[in-house]
């Protein structure tokens, strides 16, 4: 792929994203720093374009990403992954609001790889039950979210939030703010990205999502973000 030449640039960039913490912040900014730069020197993209440029810098991040990050912030759009198969783009049958709690504390996702895939090496055939089980989860998520029955998903997130926290990649922080949601009527919540720290998220209805992210704040929340799934 060649490109005009351009003059230099200097480039300040600032984001709301929190930075490891689960949320794909590098990944947000890859995609909108190369967008800024086709766009400056006259060079459109296509999405696929795009998509395939920030996922060779995700690799630069994590190493061995599976491609989610990239390509949700790219088609801005929800994502079906099975690693070894192309990546699915859906959309959503209903709106719904989901609440995203930082702990504050920083999260290296290759680190919680890492762990997870030495645990596995010793207990192959625990851990392949437990991927199993979050794999029929994902899907049945999909299915409500597609069919318009996103409050099927609280159910769905406490479970799999007990089989991350049975892989070790919660923390105490983590399962603090899921269980003030939930106590605050969250319909379920879940630690996000690689764990170990970073943010979760809850599902919730809409009227209740500024008492719920009051009571994360009350909880040791250091921010929150109220965003709606369309």
């Amino acid at each position: 792929m060649r490109f005009p030449q351009s003059p230099n640039l200097e480039i300040n960039i600032s984001s709301t994203i929190p930075i490891a913490a689960g949320l794909g912040s590098g990944a947000a900014v890859s995609v909108a720093l190369i967008r800024a730069l086709a766009l400056h020197i006259a060079y459109p993209l296509t999405n696929e374009q795009v998509n395939d440029l920030v996922f060779e810098i995700e690799k630069l991040h994590h190493g061995t990403p599976s491609g989610i990050d990239n390509t949700v912030i790219t088609y801005n759009m929800p994502v079906y992954f099975i690693k070894g198969q192309p990546v699915e783009t859906f959309k959503t049958g209903k709106p719904f609001t989901i609440v995203i709690a930082d702990t504050g504390i920083p999260a290296l996702t290759k680190e919680s790889v890492g762990d997870v895939r030495r645990l596995w090496l010793k207990d192959t055939n625990y851990f392949e039950n437990i991927f199993n089980e979050i794999a029929q989860i994902s899907l049945i998520a999909r299915r409500s979210i597609e069919s318009g029955r996103p409050e099927l998903l609280g159910e769905l997130m406490d479970h799999n939030h007990s089989l991350l926290q049975e892989m070790t990649v919660s923390s105490a922080e983590l399962d603090n703010l899921v269980t003030a949601a939930r106590s605050a009527g969250a319909l379920g919540a879940k630690l996000s990205g690689g764990g170990r720290g970073g943010n979760m998220i809850a599902l919730v209805e809409q009227a209740k999502a500024e008492s719920v992210a009051g009571a994360l704040i009350s909880a040791g929340a250091k921010r929150t973000i109220i965003a709606e799934i369309n």
